[in-house]
């Protein structure tokens, strides 16, 4: 399964948005309202929404300025949550979110569009950054 966010326009360089999305600890700031957990723990954190279940994601790849990929620390649901940025100008990038996960037909169903909405809402407080 596949989803990808909306490109946003955020009013930062690249490498700032590289290195805003390199620290995890900052992923707080675009998490959604609903938030009830958040720990970061080394180079994974996780995190719990309201009447779901807690999360891990862990720092896969990192290519410098353009690319922060993140994904499941549990095996039972593989997926991957990443950033591809690119540089329009010194002070403006764009940041596009894709979220690609291996569930089965039923479980697709059943997350497809609560993780459309968290997609969209990390992409919404990512461009007001």
């Amino acid at each position: 399964m596949n989803i990808e966010g909306n490109t946003v326009t955020v009013q930062k360089s690249s490498k700032d948005v590289f290195e805003f999305l390199t620290k995890l600890e900052n992923f707080e700031q675009l998490m959604p309202e609903n938030t009830q957990k958040f720990e970061v723990d080394g180079d994974s954190f996780i995190f719990g929404l309201k009447g779901m279940p807690e999360i891990r994601l862990v720092m896969k790849e990192k290519t410098e300025y353009s690319n922060v990929t993140l994904g499941a620390a549990s095996s039972k649901i593989p997926f991957t949550l990443a950033a591809d940025i690119s540089e329009v100008t010194n002070n403006e990038s764009q940041v596009t979110l894709k979220f690609n996960g291996e569930f089965n037909a039923m479980m697709a169903m059943m997350v497809k569009a609560p993780l459309t909405k968290f997609i969209g809402t990390l992409t919404e407080n990512l461009e007001k950054l």
